[in-house]
């Protein structure tokens, strides 16, 4: 193979869509991006985690539970308000992510709760834990750790930032 058909083909496969960033993945057609786990302080008993689920499939799949050898447990948490109060629920039933569509996890919503965490999770390493679905099985996944203050500015000052200018 030549040196220009060598760079084509990279290009090309770069611009794939089946190409994944190196922190998605894939279980059947269930495509699972940037897995995230909270930064917590010393001695903290829980993180959460969250990411994006798609499902391109043509049928609906749950995500039932997990486990993690840093954690005691691994649930599935809903976080709504209930009146003026913000609650947070076990979804026991697991929760649906439809197909053709996405569920988004992120802090105040739907989340993966790791309950009884052996350590601190600090800002910088991953941590990996399996999630189990109901139709497309289990996978594991590498949560990277992320302090939550410093991705919340980091979107308040993109935000700022004025494009073109």
């Amino acid at each position: 193979m030549n040196r220009f058909t060598l760079l084509l083909s990279a290009a090309i496969l770069s611009l794939s869509p089946a190409a994944a960033s190196a922190h998605d993945f894939k279980l059947g057609a269930l495509e699972i991006e940037h897995p995230y786990a909270r930064a917590t302080p010393p001695n903290a008993p829980v993180s959460g985690g969250y990411m994006t689920i798609r499902n391109t499939g043509a049928e609906a799949d749950r995500l039932m539970t997990g486990e993690a050898d840093f954690a005691d447990r691994v649930e599935i948490h809903e976080m709504a308000m209930d009146g003026d109060v913000m609650k947070m629920r076990q979804l026991s039933d697991g929760l649906e992510i439809p197909a053709g569509g996405e569920v988004v996890l992120k802090p105040g919503g739907f989340h993966v709760m790791f309950i009884g965490i052996d350590s601190q999770f600090k800002d910088g390493e991953t941590r990996k834990a399996t999630l189990t679905f109901e139709k497309a099985g289990a996978i594991e996944l590498e949560f990277q750790v992320e302090d939550i203050k410093a991705m919340q500015e980091m979107k308040m000052n993109h935000g700022a930032m004025k494009n073109g200018g």
